[in-house]
Formats: C-alpha cells, sequence, structure tokens
C-alpha cells in the first residue's frame, strides 16, 4: 500500500478529511483505513500458533473496567469446524475457509469472581449482557486489525447468531457466554476493494448530533452504485429487480424480513436479565 492517508480515506469517503501531514505515511493508519473484507482465500490453514498470537494481540485491547468479559475459541477440529461453517454458510464463499475462531462474550466469569469473594453479584440486569458484548466487539476488531496487519484475510460472519444455541452447543459454551461473531481466516487469494462508506458529514458530528441526514443517504447511493454497483439483488421473488439498486434498498431489503427472532430467547436461557 503505498498511497498516502489522504488517498486512501478519498477512496472510502465522498468527504475525506484534510489530513495532517504527520499522519500520512502513518503505516497503521494506512491499513486500517484501507482495509477490505477478504472472501477468497488459499486452502492452507492459518497455523496454531499464530491464531494463539493473534488472539493474544486481540485480548490486549481495551475492556470496560478491566473486567475482560471476552473470550475466543480458536476452531481446530475438523468436525467441529465442518458443522460450524454448515451452519453459518449463508454466503457460498464461507464453505471454503481455512481457519475459523469465534469471538465470544463472557459474563460467567464474572459472576465466578462474586462467588469466589463471596459478594452479592448487584449487576443482573442488561449493562451485564452489554458490557460483555462491548468487550467482545472491540476484541473482534482488535483480531481484524491483528490479522490483517500480519498478512492474513478475514471477514467477520454474523450469522452465527442466527444458531446460537448450536454453535453455543457445538463449543461448550456455558450459561452468561455466548457467541457474537465468528472471524473467517485465510492467506488471501485476492484483495478485496475498497467499500466506500457513507460521508463523514452523516456520520460524524461535532457536540451535538444532526439528524437530518436524507439527502447525504441519496447522495450516498448514487455514488456508490456507481462505484462500487451491487451484482446480486436481494429477495427479488419477494421485491422484484430494480433498475436501480441503490445501498438503501439493500438495507432495507434486508431488514425487511424476521432474522434473529429467537436470540432473545437464547439470550435469556443462557442466564441473561434484559430489563
Amino acid at each position: 500500500m503505498t498511497d498516502g492517508l489522504s488517498d486512501i480515506l478519498a477512496a472510502r469517503f465522498m468527504d475525506a478529511p484534510d489530513v495532517p501531514e504527520e499522519l500520512q505515511d502513518n503505516a497503521v493508519l494506512r491499513r486500517i483505513a484501507g482495509r477490505a473484507s477478504c472472501r477468497a482465500f488459499l486452502s492452507e490453514p492459518v497455523p496454531l500458533e499464530v491464531l494463539k498470537a493473534l488472539s493474544a494481540v486481540a485480548l490486549s485491547s481495551p475492556s470496560k473496567s478491566d473486567l475482560q468479559q471476552r473470550d475466543i475459541v480458536i476452531v481446530e477440529d475438523a468436525e467441529v469446524k465442518a458443522r460450524l461453517v454448515e451452519l453459518v454458510s449463508a454466503q457460498a464463499w464461507i464453505a471454503g475457509v481455512p481457519s475459523l475462531v469465534v469471538i465470544c462474550a463472557n459474563n460467567c466469569r464474572q459472576r465466578q469472581l462474586h462467588a469466589m469473594q463471596g459478594l452479592d453479584f448487584a449487576n443482573d440486569h442488561l449493562d451485564a449482557f452489554f458490557n460483555a458484548s462491548v468487550d467482545a466487539g472491540i476484541a473482534l476488531a482488535s483480531f481484524v486489525i491483528a490479522a490483517e496487519a500480519a498478512g492474513l484475510g478475514c471477514c467477520p460472519i454474523s450469522t452465527i447468531r442466527n444458531h446460537a444455541q448450536e454453535a453455543s452447543e457445538l463449543l461448550g459454551l456455558p450459561d452468561h457466554v455466548f457467541p457474537v461473531a465468528a472471524l473467517a481466516l485465510g492467506y488471501p487469494a485476492s484483495e478485496g476493494p475498497i467499500s466506500p462508506r457513507l460521508p463523514l458529514r452523516a456520520t460524524v458530528h461535532v457536540d451535538r448530533f444532526s439528524e437530518d441526514r436524507a439527502r447525504d443517504v441519496e447522495e450516498y447511493d448514487a455514488h456508490r452504485a456507481q462505484v462500487q454497483p451491487y451484482r446480486t439483488q436481494r429477495s427479488t421473488p419477494l421485491y422484484g429487480s430494480s433498475d436501480a439498486y441503490t445501498w438503501s434498498m439493500d438495507k432495507a431489503r434486508q431488514y425487511s424480513l424476521p432474522e434473529r427472532v429467537d436470540f432473545g430467547a437464547f439470550i435469556k436461557a443462557k442466564g441473561f436479565k434484559l430489563d
């Protein structure tokens, strides 16, 4: 990657910011800004020692109040991996992933600490679920950055939450531990494109949130349709095909149909109280 940070951000955002000169050649910032999800891998699996090292780096990331409520399951067993891949293979590319890890939220350990210390767990409400989920999300993002810095390609797979109970049983997750995302990993067979993001004026706010961003979405729709048009359209038997298929249309179609309607029940069955 030889472009400066300004060039990379210009490929990502319609209204890329002015980048201070001292940040232009920052290798870490350039790598994060220029990353792309990988969905085409060589067949060679990632060595276990590499996955363990990347897990350690990911778990070095920030954690709410040092509670460390996240765990990583490296899936090495061929039968378990095959079953998990079968569960999450909503897209064809997933079937060929060479390596797989699962990022889990873990509120079980915190409750065990209370039992060890003979203290009540006084915060058995929504925040317990939320804190563990955020901790896991931070670890997931950190694992992605670490993996790509190590020359790997990767792509998070949220589909695991479509089958959270089955995945939980396969991985032996106890109460108050649940899968947040799987992460496909491998040596990239090809580089993916940089996906344009919503304009920063729609997503970055100074001092006060601004909601009136409909025009920004319309402009983004037009820009993305020009530089990265969708190759397929969602739910065409239900909605038909559109000659002007856009990002907003794709996302609205995606969440116009029920998905993970049993996830709340699964989380409650894991012992969480969501009030």
